[in-house]
């Protein structure tokens, strides 16, 4: 129901009952509980031909705050967003190469701080700190588990570490899941039931919404993308494995393949037409649209979201790719194509999910809840 109040941005009560095949007695019952507890408001009225106006409902951005941050190996950004995931203030700051945990600590803290007072928000109505870093995370610990890009980080209890820094609860995932949660909230995922996302940062991440939930695993690290094997005779990954889409078409990927300085030299070389910029960028797409036609025939998911901040300046090329391997390759490419789109929230997708988290955390068990009155 709240996914629906929130697309519409502007449902009645007998609208929100055709859509979810639910009772309007439950649907009163439900409405009446999330107005109590702020999360939606009624806001006027639809004209209706015969019988008594139908209120609107809409959700109340303002009544859930969230804190977002993105911790990646060579910057950390800070956002606060409302219930709807908009930000209202984003702040960066670069990181240190081989800063200690504590040191990133010290860093996230402050950072959440001075965002907070520039937004002008209390720390007392934010509702959490969402945490999206590298993987692999120990759920269950709080835990970061040597992430390949954060040397000597074995077992980093980052949860506990910023929630006593802070004074926020935080809650901690991937970056790659934290940005498809994101893009449920805020972005192309809004509505979709099954869809992929791919994030582009560093490395090669994924996240999946498998019937309007986030599928996390059996060790809550689902979804590694960059670690299919789509070149049998490619390089030696980090992972073990050879041939790894994320050791194929990464930033340091795209960089070796070019001999060029920096990889914002390459994406700069591929958008001025540049051909060995242009060919390396372009055999990275053929990668990306082998890895995502595998994940279509596997899952026979509705959409694939592209995404992060590792994409920018090279959406068009990549999406391009994949939207034609969709097209001619999926085994139920004559039932119906899978669409592709690039995200909207752009290079800002895993630190609006970081946020996300903590509102989805929030909400979506006491919407689960509410349906069982």
């Amino acid at each position: 129901m709240l996914d629906q109040i929130q697309l519409a941005d502007g449902i009645s009560r007998v609208e929100i009952a055709e859509l979810t095949g639910l009772t309007p007695q439950t649907v009163s019952s439900i409405v009446r509980k999330l107005i109590t507890e702020g999360i939606v408001r009624e806001d006027g009225a639809t004209v209706s031909s015969g019988g008594k106006p139908r209120t609107l409902l809409r959700v109340n951005a303002g009544a859930g705050l969230a804190v977002g941050v993105h911790f990646d190996p060579s910057q950390i950004s800070c956002v606060v967003a409302d219930l709807l995931g908009r930000p209202m203030v984003k702040l960066q700051q670069p990181v240190r190469p081989g800063a200690s945990p504590a040191e990133i600590t010290n860093a996230v803290a402050g950072l959440v701080s001075e965002v907070l007072a520039t937004a002008g928000v209390d720390r007392k109505r934010v509702l959490g700190l969402g945490l999206a870093t590298p993987g692999p995370i120990d759920q269950t610990l709080g835990a970061l588990v040597g992430p390949p890009q954060l040397m000597g980080w074995t077992r980093v209890p980052l949860k506990e570490m910023l929630t006593e820094a802070t004074g926020l609860p935080v809650t901690l995932d991937n970056d790659a899941t934290a940005a498809a949660i994101g893009e449920c909230w805020a972005g192309a995922g809004r509505g979709v039931a099954d869809f992929a996302y791919f994030f582009f940062g560093a490395g090669v991440g994924g996240g999946l919404i498998l019937e309007n939930q986030i599928y996390r695993g059996g060790s809550m690290n689902a979804a590694e993308f960059g670690h299919q094997s789509v070149q049998a005779d490619g390089p030696e990954c980090y992972c073990g494995n050879h041939g790894c889409l994320e050791s194929l078409i990464s930033p340091k990927a795209l960089v070796a393949a070019t001999g060029m300085e920096s990889y914002d030299a390459v994406r700069q070389a591929a958008a001025d037409g540049h051909p060995v910029a242009v060919e390396a960028v372009e055999v990275a797409a053929t990668h990306l649209a082998t890895a995502v036609v595998n994940v279509a025939n596997i899952l026979d998911i509705d959409l694939v979201v592209l995404g992060g901040h590792g994409l920018r300046h090279l959406e068009n090329r990549f999406r391009d790719a994949t939207a034609k391997a969709l097209a001619t390759r999926p085994l139920a490419r004559s039932i119906r194509t899978v669409r592709v789109e690039v995200s909207p929230l752009g290079a800002d997708a895993a630190v609006v999910g970081a946020a996300a988290l903590v509102l989805h955390t929030t909400y979506s068990p006491q919407v689960s809840e509410l349906l069982s009155l």
